[in-house]
């Protein structure tokens, strides 16, 4: 056998695409679910009833798609949809009272998203727009989430206050330490108000997270300091035991209070009621 000495520069060129699929079982089954699905003009909640009846597994991977959801997304979608059904969140819960579950899915909006999509026609690069959201929208949807409900919150500050820190770090009542917050008023030394903003639509680790960076800020400030915490997120209703955390630091004076974007009213007027009361 003759001995060989390779070099990456003769390798190279050699190198090729090497063929997949991504089909695998699932996705052919889920293929001929989808050919044999005929709604006519439009999606009813009939409709959504047979799908889930024939194919509970598809069914949902459909929805999800439909709703322009992840995996890990949708799942926690389901759990808060469903947070206070003994059943849980699929099929024991479907069959359990499959007109019900079917109504929850309506009322969240899944079939006007369903007939939307259905009466587009698509170009070529709206599929390709499609293909680069479902690569990369996730992330993206979640820092969005984020910053939307961090911009909804400082537009109420702007319409009271004219100083205040964004997204810095405040020092601390002992004047040695900082903690991290997303508003400050007037100001990070000493803050008269701190304001955290936290926005959730999936993922349960982050949401565990918010406890830490509450206690952080609630060791650090001085006990005169107001505290408010922004939370949105249906999927809050998913991890209960941690929105409960929230809510005892509130019930323990801890955080002054607990908003959400419809409280805005609420937000609103405290924040005009504090400048008043402490002339800032």
């Amino acid at each position: 056998m003759q001995r060989h000495r390779q070099t990456k520069d003769k390798l190279i060129p050699k190198l090729g695409e090497v063929l997949t699929d991504w089909k695998d079982e699932f996705a052919q089954t889920f293929m001929h679910y989808l050919e044999d699905f005929n709604s006519g003009n439009s999606v009813t909640n009939s409709h959504l009833k047979d799908l889930l009846e024939k194919n509970f597994d598809a069914s949902i991977t459909l929805f999800r798609l439909v709703l322009e959801q992840s995996k890990d997304e949708f799942t926690e979608t389901l759990k808060a949809l469903f947070y206070d059904n003994e059943s849980g969140h699929l099929k024991t819960a479907f069959k359990k009272n499959s007109d019900q579950y079917v109504k929850t899915l309506e009322e969240y909006g899944l079939l006007e998203s369903f007939n939307a999509l259905m009466s587009k026609e698509y170009t070529w690069k709206e599929v390709i727009q499609e293909r680069l959201k479902m690569g990369r929208g996730s992330a993206i949807k979640g820092q969005k989430r984020g910053k939307n409900l961090e911009d909804f919150v400082e537009m109420l500050i702007q319409q009271v206050f004219d100083e205040f820190d964004v997204r810095k770090s405040f020092i601390g009542a002992n004047g040695l330490s900082t903690a991290k917050a997303d508003f400050c008023v007037p100001s990070t030394e000493h803050p008269s108000i701190v304001i955290e903003v936290k926005a959730y639509g999936a993922t349960g680790s982050k949401q565990s997270d918010v406890i830490g960076d509450v206690r952080k800020i609630i060791d650090e400030k001085r006990s005169d300091t107001y505290f408010f915490l922004v939370t949105d997120g249906v999927t809050w209703t998913a991890r209960m035991r941690d929105f409960e955390r929230l809510i005892e630091f509130q019930n323990l004076g801890d955080i002054y209070r607990i908003y959400t974007q419809k409280m805005r009213a609420e937000l609103l007027s405290d924040l005009k009621q504090i400048k008043s009361e402490l002339n800032i």
